[in-house]
């Protein structure tokens, strides 16, 4: 990747060009809130805006994306099936549901957003949005090299992005390794790992050598290992804070020490047993 602009792209397996910068809106409220920080991200230069059905903000997204002023074609749109909407069938009526929402014709990358039990006839609902047009690229969340290979052995098409969790506590190198080697583009999901990034000492040094922020560090890190990133705000400073980090470029050697700092600590659930996961969360809900 040519990491010197904002807008920068890298091209999938197919040919459809993915800014390998974009803004996250996961928790963005509908509205307001997330209209402003998509807003905030298209007037600095962002051009990728990914969100999900489950982020319950696809219809502010989409009145952002018309009221901004920049034509539909210049901005990538990601969006996901939820979990509840997975099999075949369902996927097809939640695509057309997140259009519909979205007011969009099409949607440039739509991922399965976990890998449930479900997923392969998910996956085959995938492939015939993608074929017919309606989606410009598809591929999955949250997901480890077993299910991967699984869809590799039981689908035409195999998946052009694995957006998972990836941060310097969580690098999974022989997935990110895997993905390179069957030409599947690998993107992070909460690379500053909700801010506890900004607690590693290591970091906060290495921020101070290169006079940027831990957050600006690290996104620069996630880029330079030719990981996608999507880093979350709500907030037009920090959202212009996480775009400036195409001025400088990290050492070898420090990337290796933020590489040294793998945990494989996560903030959300392992793909292997996020069922339980979530059925915990819901249960301390009520």
């Amino acid at each position: 990747m040519d990491l010197t602009d904002i807008r920068g792209t890298i091209s999938l397996r197919n040919g459809v060009d993915m800014p390998y910068l974009g803004l996250g809106v996961y928790k963005s409220n509908n509205g307001d809130e997330v209209i402003k920080a998509v807003h905030s991200a298209l007037e600095i230069g962002y051009r990728h805006i990914d969100t999900a059905s489950m982020y319950k903000n696809e219809e502010g997204v989409g009145e952002a994306i018309r009221s901004s002023g920049v034509l539909r074609d210049e901005i990538f749109v990601t969006t996901k099936v939820w979990n509840d909407d997975e099999g075949y069938e369902s996927t097809l009526k939640a695509f057309e549901k997140s259009l519909k929402s979205l007011q969009i014709k099409y949607i440039d990358l739509y991922l399965i957003h976990w890998p449930t039990a479900k997923y392969i006839d998910t996956w085959r609902a995938l492939e015939k949005l993608y074929r017919d047009g309606k989606a410009k690229a598809i591929g999955v969340c949250n997901c480890m090299e077993h299910h991967l290979e699984e869809l590799k052995n039981k689908s035409e098409v195999i998946p052009m992005v694995l957006q998972n969790e990836f941060h310097p506590r969580l690098v999974q190198r022989d997935l990110i390794d895997y993905c390179k080697k069957n030409n599947i583009q690998y993107e992070a999901w909460s690379p500053l790992m909700r801010g506890k990034v900004m607690q590693i000492e290591e970091l906060k040094q290495l921020a101070r050598k290169y006079d940027k922020s831990v957050a600006q560090l690290v996104i620069r890190w996630s880029l330079q290992k030719g990981v996608l990133t999507i880093p979350k705000s709500v907030h037009k400073q920090r959202i212009l804070e996480n775009s400036q980090v195409f001025d400088f470029q990290i050492l070898l050697e420090d990337m290796a020490r933020i590489d040294m700092l793998d945990r494989e600590e996560r903030t959300g659930a392992h793909p292997d047993n996020f069922m339980s996961h979530f059925a915990a969360k819901e249960r301390n809900k009520k």
